[in-house]
């Protein structure tokens, strides 16, 4: 934690819309940090940061890069933006910490770590998944040999995301939409972190089933790595079927899903999107939920429970890994049994915990660009091999930095 001679990480944001709503918890919490500024271009959600932290808006990305308070730059801005926004606070002399996915192409990605590298500063890609107290667990303990080897990963995820309000930008895949750009970035994360990174080949299918959202709703995807260990990975946003039940009736976010509720919310959000009749209509309604809106409903700040992204189950030469938001099942050759982790002190601590510990400690960043334009190719990977229905081979890959 911060003391008196460890100064708190002073943050500009640039954009206050979803990503930011799902970090407040930990923004409002982690005594390491302080927000100081922040840029959007909806007047509500600015006044409700002024509300919510006694802290100045601006009305530009340039004006927020040019705050001499602000040490580093959170940029939740659109996936399309990320690139430009990233260059722009390095050349300011701003750490970088960018939401996934990290851009929507491989040369954005190389022109955010040059950029970052020349200047001098720091560049970290978050929130992902594989941030989550139980995966990195899981990765200590596969570090640590008492395994042996990893030799398969299955992880998947049923949701309905593809008929929650969107923007017109995030049906279209050009710009950063649909569910490879936003939720396989977190799904690759975790499977390279528990498979050690360096994925060789992706062969994928992916799927365009309702003409009505014109983007990619599901995939699965076989990943081989470099040390032959492979991964499938499955993720359907059209889902009636809610993969949560398998992760104990815990949400994404950490926060219960009681099983006598289910059938209240059993197809809530096709409903919420029928009553829109149209784009405009569907916008303003993500909009009115978002920070500052009329129906913005501020996240949960505590839980009993960790985030997660569905079902993982990792295989290894003595044992099988299953990953759940209380900590991990493992199957070992004599015996099973459960390591429970402590209740999380709030959510996301983890990676304000990587951001820490780089700033204002030794710690090398695990989620950095390098890494996160590795998750990058695969996630474009899966795309380019679904379309040309042929395996497509990796070039710029890197492993694990095993701190964990």
């Amino acid at each position: 934690m911060a003391s008196d001679n460890i100064s708190r990480i002073k943050i500009g944001v640039a954009g206050l819309g979803r990503a930011f709503t799902l970090m407040l918890p930990t923004f409002l919490q982690d005594p390491r940090i302080q927000l100081v500024a922040a840029t959007d271009p909806i007047a509500a959600a600015r006044a409700q940061f002024e509300k919510d932290f006694q802290a100045i808006t601006v009305d530009s990305m340039e004006a927020l890069c040019a705050l001499p308070d602000v040490e580093v730059i959170y940029i939740a801005t659109p996936h399309q933006y990320h690139a430009a926004h990233v260059q722009m606070a390095a050349q300011h002399g701003k750490h970088c910490w960018v939401e996934k996915p990290m851009a929507i192409s491989l040369e954005e990605c190389t022109r955010m770590m040059d950029a970052c590298q020349q200047a001098g500063v720091q560049l970290m890609v978050g929130h992902s998944h594989s941030f989550n107290a139980p995966v990195l667990r899981a990765r200590k303990l596969i570090a640590s040999g008492q395994l042996g080897q990893v030799r398969m990963i299955t992880a998947l995820n049923y949701t309905d995301f593809l008929y929650r309000p969107r923007r017109p930008e995030e049906l279209n895949t050009a710009l950063g939409g649909g569910v490879i750009h936003s939720q396989a970035a977190h799904q690759i994360d975790v499977v390279r972190l528990l498979g050690g990174g360096k994925v060789r080949s992706v062969q994928a299918c992916t799927g365009q089933w309702d003409a009505t959202r014109p983007t990619e709703g599901a995939y699965s995807a076989l990943l081989q790595f470099e040390n032959m260990a492979f991964a499938t990975v499955t993720y359907n946003g059209y889902g009636h079927f809610d993969s949560d039940v398998w992760m104990d009736h815990v949400g994404e976010i950490g926060q219960p899903k009681p099983a006598n509720e289910s059938a209240q919310r059993y197809g809530q959000a096709r409903r919420r999107l029928e009553a829109t009749h149209n784009t405009e209509a569907e916008s303003s309604l993500k909009a009115a939920r978002n920070y500052g809106g009329p129906l913005y409903a501020p996240a949960a700040i505590t839980s009993s429970a960790y985030q997660h992204f569905g079902p993982v189950v990792v295989s290894c030469d003595k044992g099988d890994i299953r990953l759940t938001p209380l900590g991990m099942w493992v199957y070992g050759p004599d015996k099973e049994y459960f390591e429970a982790l402590p209740e999380p002190a709030y959510p996301r601590k983890e990676v304000i915990d990587e951001l820490f510990q780089n700033l204002r400690g030794s710690g090398a960043l695990t989620h950095s660009g390098a890494w996160s334009r590795a998750s990058t190719e695969v996630c474009l990977g899966i795309l380019q091999a679904a379309t040309h229905q042929q395996a497509v081979l990796m070039h710029h890959q890197v492993g694990v930095q095993d701190g964990h």
